[in-house]
């Protein structure tokens, strides 16, 4: 039986993706792989397209800039199409499989002789990943009524990092101690990334079986490209005529240029600039995850009572406030490792909050549609051309101080930006 929307079974099952893809945000994009990445290729040089990399952090970054270009060159048009045919969730499967299976592959990357393998895989896995999200978004209007929804996407990102945090255990006390297990630590953690594409496409399985599935075709196959790009253009259109949301995006990407650099390189900034050891950085983050379950379940109870834009300028003065901390912190400050935990309990407490408040409020900000899709994906490309842009900005200011200090300062000057554009919204019936 069909589950109806506000049903809190479907509204459950919706947010179980996060449990399930959100450990490769966390194993692959924050802890683990960033880490194995590091000590492959610490104080040595990579081959890529035939180039040598004498900084191989930069070649990463700017890695993980190409694959959210392509997400944000293909979402668009995909979730489009998927608004025309109303084959959202194939379009989710397909690249849940990809993102998954291409995690698993990064198991045959061995040795620096195989690292083009293992950035050819993370490019693949990151566009898996952040595609898939695209489609998991765009249901929340679907399952969850307006009043309904600052909860659902809390409970989602809460699902998703309980989830996470649960594998990364598991994976760490296999790294930290491999004896046990008879394996070398390099070995412990390429089995992580296998357990994490099982993990992944394993539990997603459960969301896929209760999201709704909508059979309906609005034409014929031919011309299904043009129509995405025209769909597009109509949105474009109707954004304009809708002050709010326009203004609402800019903040959104404005922020997202530093949140999600943030998250993306925060372990390679600890483990290359502040020198600081495997132990010290997990720590780091598994304080992080457990911090943000509970800034994420506060922060959704105080947007409740005092309004979504405030409660989000107010995380961004949190944001703004690592920026200025991180820059301060250099490998040679006694106990930089305490002052990195407490920067990582600060940007905890704000880390979950800051992402599910921007989804809800975008989400109650939409207009009554019937493409939320393809509404959701400019929220998404939005995401991504900004990612596209912290990234390489990130790697560039690398490239040219030798040092990452200026580039973590330099995320605090999008987060001002997205304050005082924050700042000139006005308030609507369900975003005070």
């Amino acid at each position: 039986m069909m589950l109806q929307k506000g049903d809190k079974k479907l509204i459950n099952a919706w947010a179980f993706y996060d449990w399930a893809n959100s450990v490769y945000s966390l194993v692959i994009g924050t802890a683990v792989f960033p880490l194995y990445y590091s000590s492959i290729t610490e104080n040595k040089s990579v081959w890529f397209l035939g180039m040598k990399w004498n900084i191989p952090d930069t070649l990463y970054s700017y890695a993980l800039s190409f694959s959210f270009l392509v997400v944000a060159f293909l979402s668009p048009i995909l979730s489009a199409i998927a608004d025309y045919k109303g084959n959202k969730k194939n379009f989710m499967k397909f690249f849940c499989w990809l993102g998954g299976l291409s995690v698993i592959s990064l198991y045959f990357f061995d040795g620096l002789d195989k690292a083009w393998l293992g950035i050819v895989f993370s490019i693949l896995a990151s566009i898996g990943f952040w595609s898939s999200i695209v489609f998991y978004n765009s249901y929340l209007p679907e399952v969850a009524f307006p009043e309904q929804q600052d909860k659902a996407s809390a409970k989602g990102f809460i699902y998703g990092y309980a989830g996470s945090i649960i594998l990364l255990i598991i994976n760490l006390i296999m790294i930290l101690f491999p004896d046990i297990f008879g394996i070398s630590a390099g070995l412990a953690s390429r089995i992580s990334f296998v357990m994490v594409g099982l993990w992944w496409i394993g539990f997603a399985q459960l969301t896929f079986k209760r999201l709704p599935d909508v059979k309906e075709t609005k034409g014929t196959e031919k011309g299904y490209i043009w129509k995405g790009f025209t769909a597009l253009k109509k949105v474009w259109i109707e954004l304009k005529n809708h002050t709010t949301l326009r203004k609402f995006l800019i903040a959104f990407f404005l922020l997202s240029i530093g949140v999600q650099t943030i998250i993306l390189l925060a372990t390679i900034f600890g483990s290359s600039e502040l020198g600081l050891k495997t132990t010290n950085l997990i720590i780091t983050v598994l304080m992080i995850q457990l911090i943000a379950i509970v800034g994420a379940f506060i922060f959704s109870n105080i947007s409740n009572k005092y309004g979504n834009i405030k409660t989000l300028k107010t995380t961004l003065l949190f944001w703004i406030l690592v920026c200025f901390c991180a820059f301060l912190l250099h490998k040679d400050l006694p106990n930089v490792e305490f002052y990195f935990y407490g920067l990582g309990g600060l940007l905890g407490l704000v880390l979950g909050a800051i992402q599910s408040l921007a989804r809800a409020t975008y989400s109650k900000l939409l207009p009554v549609t019937t493409d939320n899709t393809t509404f959701f994906s400019f929220y998404d490309v939005t995401e991504k051309i900004a990612i596209v842009f912290g990234t390489f900005v990130f790697g560039f200011l690398n490239w040219i101080f030798n040092a990452m200090q200026y580039s973590v300062l330099s995320l605090a000057l999008f987060f001002v930006a997205s304050f005082i554009v924050l700042s000139t919204l006005k308030k609507t019936k369900y975003v005070q």
